[in-house]
């Protein structure tokens, strides 16, 4: 899976993506729109996270998904 596919299916790896961060809200998400640096920064501002552990969470959720 890579981000391409992510971007042009977006909508379906949406609830995907509520599943694992629950406190992104629909519209955070709407925002993000499958691409891969605005999820890291969703996922950095809502849990607190660094930089580098946003992108590894991200990444090894690509992975499982």
């Amino acid at each position: 899976m890579n981000w391409d596919q992510i971007e042009g299916n977006w909508k379906q790896f949406k609830g995907k993506a509520k599943e694992q961060w629950g406190e992104l809200t629909d519209d955070d998400l709407d925002v993000v729109a499958g691409k891969r640096d605005q999820l890291v920064g969703k996922v950095q501002e809502q849990y607190g996270k660094s930089k580098e552990e946003a992108e590894k969470e991200v990444d090894a959720w690509l992975e499982n998904s």
